[in-house]
């Protein structure tokens, strides 16, 4: 499990099983008073799960006592927006016998019905919220939670229970973090509405944003000759310099899709910035590949976190039109640009596209003075090199298994030869 259901390495040395009989005894005891039956807990032992279980009732210590019908009546919420809340928020539905709710699902379901008695959201608005806490959450649980290493010999049970000996202060610490992001990231959201609105934007009005997008070139190929962990190596590697880049210049990762970021920023100069910087680190290292970078600028929709729009859209279709390593800019994004910086910047147009549901468009590559759109400057020449260079590598070591080879089949040759070398009477009858 991650850093948080992290416990001790020391868990199974040989002769240990007082020690773990004491630790199950243990447990047992904790989970029974946390409303688990002995049939569960014999059945996760078995299935060497004991320790997801001890942590998922260590996470919802109240006893499954409600069944949903029973959640409607003591909180006097419609079975029917009951189950909406209940499915909005990610959770998979119950039946009407089953009893999964606890006194914490009666407290969340209080806690929303009063919002709604305050006037902080109504029903809808409540509903939307409750998607989006859900899928965000949802991202984070996942993220906690990676497979154990199945080689590693960690027995299960003393992996919960050197858990249960943290567990009062890793989960509150954690709660404590998550409340902490969420009050820093909705004074940022503040923040930003309020610089909006003093300039000018009337409620309801669309912002104007630079928009971007930066796509790893070959991943698809490249993920089918990976191993797992070699594909989530890349992958969190692909995803740790984007938002270094991303946020270290002002700017916000509105979601990462596998081999693909993107990114909004208030200011063309910060996007042109974060998309010149992306391609260079890309460049730079040696695990990932060259990304293509798409800019536009314009109004945007924000909706449940996320950007909607034709500026979104076209941001996302230029992406695929460069070469690797470049950056490609719409002409709204290049006209603002070069008002923002033109001495920071160089920009060469590209020949017209005809683009499926835009028309006929104007696109711009986006470098730095020096630099030029065919793919020469000290940029370009630096990305060749670490290309020849990986290249250069990739040969040694083909070379290197080709004599191996050459070795190997040498001396079976030799062996076969001296193996098969027949004695005069056998010479005779061949």
């Amino acid at each position: 499990m991650s850093s948080l259901f992290r416990a001790s390495e020391d868990l199974d040395e040989p002769g240990d099983e007082p020690r773990r009989q004491a630790a199950l005894a243990h447990l047992r005891e904790i989970l029974i008073m946390r409303g688990a039956s002995e049939d569960e807990i014999d059945r996760a032992v078995a299935d060497g799960v004991i320790d997801l279980f001890v942590a998922d009732r260590m996470l919802i210590p109240s006893k499954r006592r409600y069944t949903r019908v029973e959640v409607a009546e003591l909180t006097g919420m419609s079975l029917d927006t009951l189950e909406r809340f209940w499915r909005a928020l990610g959770f998979p539905a119950a039946g009407d016998d089953e009893r999964v709710f606890t006194d914490l699902d009666l407290e969340a379901v209080r806690l929303f019905q009063g919002l709604q008695a305050l006037g902080a959201a109504d029903t809808e608005v409540g509903l939307q919220m409750a998607r989006v806490v859900g899928s965000s959450m949802a991202r984070i649980a996942e993220a906690e939670l990676v497979p154990r290493d199945m080689t590693a010999e960690v027995d299960p049970v003393l992996s919960a229970e050197a858990f249960v000996a943290i567990a009062d202060e890793t989960i509150p610490a954690m709660a404590k973090l998550l409340e902490f992001v969420w009050r820093r990231q909705v004074a940022a959201a503040i923040q930003r509405s309020m610089a909006l609105r003093s300039h000018g934007l009337a409620p309801g009005e669309s912002p104007v944003l630079a928009v971007g997008f930066a796509d790893m070139v070959g991943f698809t190929p490249l993920s089918q000759h990976l191993s797992e962990d070699e594909l989530a190596a890349v992958v969190s590697r692909f995803e740790d310099i984007s938002h270094d880049i991303v946020t270290g210049s002002g700017g916000r990762v509105v979601k990462m899709i596998g081999d693909e970021v993107m990114f909004v920023v208030d200011s063309v100069a910060d996007a042109a910035r974060i998309g010149l910087g992306l391609a260079d680190a890309y460049a730079d290292d040696e695990l990932l590949s060259d990304v293509r970078v798409g800019l536009s600028a314009g109004p945007v929709l924000l909706r449940d976190g996320d950007y909607f729009g034709p500026t979104v859209n076209f941001a996302h279709r230029i992406t695929s039109i460069g070469n690797p390593g470049t950056v490609i800019m719409s002409d709204d994004f290049h006209r603002a640009l070069m008002e923002q910086a033109p001495d920071e910047f160089s920009a060469r147009p590209l020949r017209p596209r005809q683009l499926k549901d835009l028309g006929r468009v104007q696109l711009w590559w986006c470098g730095r003075p020096g630099a030029e759109a065919d793919g020469s400057g000290e940029a370009a020449d630096r990305r060749r090199n670490v290309r020849w260079e990986r290249l250069a590598d990739v040969l040694r070591e083909l070379e290197e298994l080709r004599d191996v080879g050459e070795r190997l089949l040498t001396g079976s040759r030799g062996d076969e030869s001296v193996g098969a070398q027949p004695d005069g009477d056998d010479a005779e009858g061949s």
